[in-house]
């Protein structure tokens, strides 16, 4: 067997790959091209779209929330691509969590991210199209309910991993992509533990108001 066609290789190629997709960001290179500036020093400091739409420019929430979205889906197709069928399962699973840990810590930002929720959503609907769709929908709903980015993103991450389990087994050799869902679930709660903290004691922001 070839080196460059052995399992372990492909796997890793995967993983450099979708940590290096995930961790363009997008957020921060859009608002400075736009003439925004550095969008770390505006309203909580994130990189992702819920912060970017803090500077009033809505398509650029738009364009960021896409592309981080996109990128998330690109590193799992490209695991799908570049790995025979025997491995597709478990590159994809691979490439989901790599490419939200590439967003949430990238290494050219000192490892200071964005929160993983638009790469998460795009990883999912690559990995499980229709687990993808009810997240995106959960998300929306919890959103649009509570008027809270945070609390929607939270319940449709939290729902996320049950709705793989059913969908694709729970044993591992069926398929990793349960696993997958609770890795990115598990990162999507950390990088929101201080949201969670202020849901608790009812400070969260609203949707359109100012974040500390």
């Amino acid at each position: 067997m070839n080196f460059f066609e052995s399992p372990v290789t492909l796997l890793a190629g995967v993983i450099l790959l979708s940590y290096v997709l995930g961790s363009i960001p997008f957020g921060l290179l859009l608002t400075a091209a736009s003439g925004q500036g550095d969008i770390r020093q505006i309203g909580s400091g994130n990189i992702g779209a819920t912060n970017v739409l803090r500077t009033g420019n809505k398509k650029l929430a738009a364009a960021t929330l896409l592309l981080d979205g996109l990128k998330g889906a690109l590193a799992v197709a490209i695991a799908w691509v570049m790995t025979p069928p025997e491995l597709g399962d478990r590159a994809a699973s691979l490439a989901a969590v790599f490419a939200v840990l590439g967003h949430c810590f990238p290494v050219w930002l000192g490892f200071r991210g964005g929160k993983g929720v638009a790469t998460g959503l795009g990883v999912v609907l690559a990995m499980s199209p229709l687990t993808g769709l009810a997240t995106c929908a959960i998300w929306l709903a919890g959103a649009k309910i509570t008027r809270i980015s945070s609390a929607g993103a939270l319940l449709a991450f939290a729902c996320m991993p049950v709705m793989l389990f059913f969908l694709h087994g729970h044993s591992f050799s069926q398929s990793a992509k349960p696993l997958a869902g609770v890795l990115v679930a598990l990162i999507i709660f950390v990088r929101h533990r201080a949201n969670i903290a202020r849901l608790l004691t009812g400070t969260e922001p609203r949707i359109g108001q100012s974040s500390q």
